[in-house]
């Protein structure tokens, strides 16, 4: 199976940024897709952007040209740049990985402890 550590989040004033990252170890044989969802008090959880094995990312509307998905495969790690980040921002933030773990033949889903961002005045 695989562990995922999360880091970068904190709290910030309204129009700054931060930078997640999100580690992935363990046994596994193979990542597909990594994704950050988020999870805002009293919301439901939402995808914020999402990036293939291939490097194809998605970003929800409300982040586009704001955020940026990235990551490093050799590492097994996936990023989110927040930059413009506003106070409906705020919101416990979950990286989610789609891996193959040793001796299984189908991907299983996992996710993160999750890491808090708070953007206040």
């Amino acid at each position: 199976q695989v562990q995922l550590v999360e880091s970068g989040g904190g709290s910030v004033q309204p129009g700054g940024s931060l930078r997640l990252s999100c580690a992935a170890s363990g046994s596994f044989s193979r990542i597909n897709a990594m994704a950050w969802y988020r999870r805002a008090p009293g919301k439901q959880r939402e995808l914020v952007a999402r990036i293939d094995s291939s490097g194809t990312t998605y970003h929800a509307d409300s982040v586009k040209d704001r955020f940026t998905i990235s990551r490093d495969n050799s590492n097994n790690m996936v990023y989110l740049q927040m930059n413009s980040l506003k106070p409906e921002d705020t919101a416990v933030y979950i990286c989610f990985v789609d891996a193959v773990d040793l001796g299984d033949y189908v991907s299983r889903l996992h996710w993160g402890q999750g890491i808090q961002v708070t953007v206040s005045s």
